[in-house]
């Protein structure tokens, strides 16, 4: 896909073919998705002008099938000497009176201090007003040295927010706001913290871009692990904890009970999840594997995930591709133990008994594993250049990066009784 602000041809085998990004630029977040007068819109955290993370602006897409994304025009850009001049970073969408706002983290410098900045849309938005409006700013509360990533949700008909935060004791933090009016927060205190007994899979210093959402009766908590250690920081997955939502004086207190990592692979981060009527969406974050070098010689880094919908049995997180997604499905493949993917591809497993799935780059000189499990269980793979998403049957998914060399090619080998369905992927 092709920005407005970008005429570059893609050569790079590695470019994804169906997941949507500019074809130029840094991407990271998703931001602010919504689904509003019969079309999706994504945000996302992008700096067209360079491969790397800088001057920070809100990328955006729009589809009316999850399908066909078409680039938009860049929304939100840091403005000279407002809350946001050294980057608009990730925020969540809401309405506000009828009109489309933007809710996100504008920052002045890296210090790790955010102000939570607003911007109104017009009512397709792909225009934005800019004017230096702050909801909330960095609480007084001493013990707060980091604070980012405001997520809306409602609770018995009041609008809350939360933020991520890290402590001065080295604890990663939630902090709770009354955000009944948009445009001035009442902050509420700190609400959980990385102390907590349940979150003993959720240690960070830093907890980031939290989401809060319902599914199936429960409530989930997704935040994105940073860590500091060896004077450097490290963003370390994520991680979810379920479970109940209950009343303190007319305030919501978030009580986890369960906690797990949220994506089984190493290049999963940052997941935005929007609540819907009748199912929550979430998209994420899927960076580089390889250098800043070569990213910097390809002109491009980072892509989001396929949208996915969320699920909860026994107090377990079930993760699946968006029911949409079979539409990409074109050609069907014959499939023998080992059979040759397409570059964008997708794999049907389903077991009879115990298998082993392997998904490789395979060359005249070799072959290497880029995905393997043993399982009794049903798998889905797909495949997209460099970007290979594997859903487990009744768990979570596995988000990975690997980068076809000139003579590699993928290819699936599935060893045991299985059923399996394959299809060439491609836009309809």
């Amino acid at each position: 896909m092709t920005s407005p602000e970008t005429a570059a041809v893609v050569v790079d085998r590695a470019f994804p073919l169906l997941h949507p990004r500019p074809s130029q630029g840094w991407l990271n977040d998703p931001n602010g998705i919504c689904f509003r007068n019969g079309r999706w819109h994504v945000f996302f955290q992008h700096n067209p002008d360079s491969a790397r993370h800088d001057a920070i602006t809100w990328g955006h897409v729009s589809s009316a099938d999850l399908l066909r994304w078409e680039a938009e025009p860049v929304a939100l850009r840091p403005q000279p000497g407002g809350p946001d001049s050294a980057g608009c970073w990730s925020g969540v969408m809401t309405d506000d009176g009828g009109v489309p706002t933007a809710v996100y983290s504008g920052v002045q410098d890296h210090s790790g201090a955010s102000q939570v900045t607003l911007a109104r849309g017009s009512a397709d938005l792909r225009q934005w007003r800019q004017e230096g409006e702050v909801a909330a700013g960095v609480p007084a509360d001493p013990s707060v040295t980091a604070v980012r990533d405001p997520f809306l949700f409602t609770w018995h008909g009041t609008r809350y927010a939360i933020q991520g935060a890290g402590l001065d004791d080295g604890r990663g933090a939630l902090l709770l706001y009354d955000a009944t009016g948009l445009s001035a927060w009442k902050y509420l205190g700190i609400w959980l913290t990385t102390a907590h007994p349940a979150a003993a899979g959720a240690r960070a210093n830093i907890w980031e871009c939290p989401q809060l959402v319902e599914v199936d009766g429960r409530w989930v908590l997704i935040v994105s692990l940073w860590k500091h250690r060896d004077s450097a920081h490290h963003l370390s997955g994520v991680a979810h904890l379920i479970g109940s939502m209950n009343d303190d004086g007319g305030r919501p207190v978030f009580a986890p009970e369960a906690c797990a990592s949220t994506d089984g692979g190493p290049d999963f981060y940052a997941p935005q999840a929007v609540q819907l009527d009748d199912r929550v969406m979430l998209w994420g974050w899927s960076w580089e594997s390889r250098t800043e070098e070569e990213s910097d010689a390809a002109g491009w880094a980072g892509t989001l995930t396929f949208p996915r919908e969320l699920g909860v049995v026994n107090d377990g997180l079930v993760v699946k591709p968006a029911r949409e997604l079979v539409g990409y499905r074109r050609r069907a493949l014959d499939f023998g133990d080992v059979t040759a993917l397409p570059a964008a591809a997708e794999a049907v497993v389903t077991p009879r008994g115990e298998v082993r799935v392997v998904l490789a780059l395979v060359s005249p000189s070799g072959s290497r594993e880029v995905y393997a499990a043993q399982s009794s269980r049903g798998v889905r793979v797909l495949v997209d250049a460099s970007i290979v998403e594997v859903y487990r049957e009744g768990s979570t998914a596995v988000t990975l990066r690997a980068y076809p060399g000139p003579d590699e090619t993928w290819e699936l080998r599935v060893t045991g009784d299985a059923a399996v369905e394959a299809w060439e992927l491609g836009l309809p």
